[in-house]
């Protein structure tokens, strides 16, 4: 039996020797180690489905509203057919009694899995979402900057296209867990994405920003990174401050130009980078940006 779980989790990037005693299965609390898919699960041989990477601070969902609006717009996208009860309420109410089960409720790392059930490739058995909600615990509830940057350089072995499912947090995950490998086997901290222009679309698990004289860059959507909600957040926040922020492509040598340069994610908020290939940064700019954003975050 445990083969079998590990190798959903493993597939569903869940740490299963990091789960803690429960997990929330189509609504059900169950034990972590318990069975939960056969091999006609289309999530599981297809990668048919969506995820997302939740923080809870305080038995707070943080950035809830733009969780579940990204969730339910990338569902109608891959055609789900969503019953009644599939609300932000209801999926709101279940993370956080997962992690009040858990004792996790003060501070946690949230992965909410939805995927498609059985079925062959051209056999669904519906097009209803079934889910998968596994906590873990963190050490702080608040956004903490890093202290020492992160050590970074170019994926080249795959690229992402710009198609209408670009955008997706989707469970097909491969071109991301190659880059992980190639990270660790390379000793770097995260590795940035291209896409089939050959520019920088994002990172292994995050979105990517850089400074240029005082001004904000990132890559718009149309270049094929993942709509992160931090991203989100951090440029609407900027409408509110007196940074300038501007959506655009970023080219390997617009990067190697580039004065710092810092990632989002609703994990950890935000993380500056202190080297890119043999490149240098400094990260007074992105402290400051940090400290007008997250402090009261």
């Amino acid at each position: 039996m445990a083969p079998v779980i590990g190798a959903f989790l493993f597939i569903f990037g869940i740490k299963y020797h990091d789960l803690h005693s429960f997990i929330n299965y189509n609504g059900e609390i169950l034990p972590a180690e318990e069975k939960l898919i056969d091999g006609y699960n289309r999530g599981f041989r297809y990668g048919d489905g969506l995820f997302e990477t939740i923080k809870v601070s305080a038995s707070n969902i943080l950035l809830a509203a733009y969780h579940f609006e990204r969730l339910f717009s990338s569902m109608r996208i891959l055609h789900f057919d969503v019953p009644d009860f599939f609300t932000p309420e209801n999926l709101s109410a279940q993370i956080l009694s997962l992690c009040e089960k858990n004792n996790m409720q003060d501070a946690a790392r949230v992965r909410l899995v939805v995927f498609r059930g059985n079925g062959g490739l051209f056999d669904a058995k519906n097009n209803y979402p079934e889910f998968i909600i596994q906590t873990e615990k963190l050490e702080n509830n608040k956004f903490v900057e890093n202290k020492h940057g992160l050590k970074t350089d170019i994926f080249a072995d795959g690229v992402k296209t710009c198609d209408k499912f670009c955008n997706l947090k989707s469970n097909n995950f491969l071109i991301y867990a190659m880059a992980a490998m190639h990270a660790k086997q390379h000793a770097l901290d995260d590795c940035f994405i291209l896409n089939t222009q050959g520019r920088i679309c994002e990172s292994i698990m995050a979105n990517i920003f850089i400074v240029k004289n005082k001004v904000i860059y990132t890559p718009s959507l149309s270049e094929g990174c993942i709509a992160g909600v931090m991203r989100r957040f951090v440029i609407e926040t900027f409408g509110k401050e007196d940074f300038l922020l501007k959506e655009t492509s970023l080219s390997i040598e617009t990067i190697k130009q580039a004065d710092e340069i810092f990632l989002t994610n609703s994990i950890f908020g935000m993380r500056w980078v202190k080297q890119f290939g043999q490149i240098q940064y400094a990260h007074s700019f992105t402290q400051a940006i940090f400290d007008s954003i997250f402090k009261t975050a």
